[in-house]
């Protein structure tokens, strides 16, 4: 049999070069935002894509196109392995950000968190959840079953990137964000939401929308609002990853020291029991 083989070239400038799964990708926003290319979240997401991921996606997500911002890396575990299990929890549920995307677990905010919550005496356990990719879709698929078997007194919800990323309504992230604070709230639990912000390149009408989104959410739930959880990294390029979407393992002490403010009230307002 005689096979032919294809082989097409793709030409570029050395700094269009990205990952092959972005050539064909854009995100197409359905509220009228403008499309915006993939390049960088693919190049920096796809690789590490796997099975967890994938499968919470699917569930999420059935429409999500190929080569979107996707990836399998979940923290899932609790952090303080001598605390007590009547310890009130502290639940962590976000993203790439909260899950130490391309650094060890152990480097992350999130385990400084438990760290700095033992250094001050404070009882609480704390469960990171975060799943690299994950949604608000995601979480609100996954939250009852989270809620159910940690019980947490505090939740902290990272989420919203990823719909942002892919150009999703911000009506739509602010609403499916509503209800997974509602959700939270009405299992007896307290959240911290924090806002993230977009690349610039989504142009100003969407990016601005987005931005509005977390303190609408805050105003209308009650919830302590972290405004920007990069606040002080995402502007600087030595804290960030080479794909310039993901913060170093040298910036994880200052996302800290922006939500320490806000969630120690809470650990302080919160007792041993559930849903206090």
């Amino acid at each position: 049999m005689l096979r032919i083989l294809l082989i097409i070239v793709f030409t570029a400038p050395l700094g269009a070069l990205v990952h092959p799964a972005a050539w064909c990708a854009t995100v197409v926003d359905t509220a009228g935002a403008p499309a915006a290319p993939l390049s960088r979240v693919a190049s920096a997401e796809a690789d590490l894509r796997g099975a967890a991921g994938e499968r919470a996606e699917r569930e999420s997500e059935p429409s999500a196109a190929p080569n979107e911002p996707i990836a399998g890396r979940s923290a899932g575990s609790s952090l303080n392995a001598h605390a007590s299990s009547a310890a009130p929890v502290l639940l962590v549920l976000g993203d790439s950000l909260s899950a130490a995307y391309g650094l060890p677990l152990d480097q992350g905010w999130v385990n400084l968190l438990q760290a700095r919550i033992e250094a001050n005496n404070l009882p609480h356990r704390v469960v990171n959840a975060s799943i690299s990719g994950d949604t608000v879709a995601g979480g609100l698929s996954r939250l009852p079953t989270l809620l159910a078997e940690q019980r947490p007194q505090i939740v902290v919800i990272e989420l919203g990137a990823n719909d942002g990323l892919r150009g999703f309504p911000p009506g739509r992230i602010q609403a499916d964000l509503i209800r997974l604070v509602e959700q939270t709230q009405k299992a007896g639990a307290r959240v911290l939401l924090a806002g993230v912000r977009l690349p610039p390149n989504y142009g100003p009408a969407y990016t601005e929308r987005f931005q509005r989104l977390y303190a609408t959410v805050a105003d209308e739930t009650g919830a302590a609002l972290v405004p920007r959880l990069l606040d002080g990294v995402a502007e600087d390029a030595a804290l960030m990853q080479d794909d310039g979407l993901h913060p170093t393992a040298a910036a994880q002490p200052r996302i800290l020291e922006n939500l320490w403010p806000v969630v120690l009230p809470l650990l302080e307002q919160s007792s041993s029991g559930p849903g206090a």
